[in-house]
């Protein structure tokens, strides 16, 4: 089912059901409305900023905005429902502490909000973005009440945690695989098979988007720098290269990114 943005595209609300028969891989994202997954049938695998969650049946996760995730399903048939929403439907005063919020005593009352916000996003009417904002707070507040009970576990191999927090450290220098390899004491080939295990997408894929998600902020940060010097700055060695992975990504050139025509 295809996102439709609600009113101000500040709102999504998107269900999906897949056959049995199906399995497929999410493409690696991340974005700027924070997300909010809610598990129903099925199970599937959730790569979240440097660790990973194997998610059941009445699981919540919640990803805050410009955080990297990856979503991985196997071979069973799945159905979830999931929002993306800009911050100012969240309670500011809710903090909560991870991105699992697994809590089957709560199940009950997540499913009816998530049920009851479908029904306004699919038919709406004058009332209906108010009551979805209202919806949204009741959800947070529950999670919030009951946070002390809930589960916030990870699986993630402590080998490829390790290396996603290096990457994210030094994806401007010049890595290679076989450096990674090196830094978490196994073969390239070990490393790379493990990686792409773990997190569901490739070393050099993962390492390309952590330097196109910092080439998009420096791009509208600095208006007047040259694509060759944002290239060089986030660790692409060729400006033409990175100008290509960059179109390919985001659907436009990074010089059209970083000088908009005026209309």
């Amino acid at each position: 089912m295809k996102l439709v943005a609600f009113k101000d595209n500040h709102f999504y609300f998107d269900r999906d059901v897949c056959p049995d028969d199906s399995s497929f891989h999410n493409p690696v994202h991340y974005h700027d409305l924070y997300e909010i997954y809610f598990i129903t049938e099925g199970s599937c695998d959730y790569f979240i900023d440097s660790r990973s969650y194997h998610l059941v049946p009445g699981d919540l996760v919640l990803i805050p905005e410009g955080i990297i995730h990856n979503t991985v399903y196997h071979n069973t048939g799945h159905s979830r429902m999931l929002i993306n929403c800009a911050r100012r439907y969240i309670p500011a005063a809710v903090q909560l502490k991870g991105y699992l919020y697994r809590n089957p005593a709560i199940t009950g009352e997540i499913r009816e909000i998530f049920e009851t916000i479908r029904q306004e996003y699919t038919h709406p009417d004058r009332w209906s973005e108010d009551a979805i904002a209202c919806r949204l707070k009741l959800l947070f507040y529950l999670l919030a009440r009951h946070e002390n009970a809930c589960s916030f576990e990870s699986e993630c191999n402590e080998t490829v945690t390790r290396a996603v927090a290096f990457l994210q450290q030094h994806f401007t220098e010049d890595v290679s695989l076989t450096d990674m390899a090196r830094y978490t004491a196994v073969s390239p080939e070990h490393f790379s098979r493990l990686f792409k295990k773990e997190t569901g997408f490739g070393f050099r894929e993962y390492l390309n988007l952590l330097r196109l998600q910092k080439a998009e902020q420096l791009l509208k940060q600095f208006r007047e720098a040259t694509v060759a010097e944002i290239a060089a700055e986030c660790g692409f060695a060729d400006s033409n290269y990175f100008s290509v992975k960059f179109k390919k990504m985001y659907g436009i050139s990074p010089k059209k990114l970083q000088r908009p025509a005026e209309g």
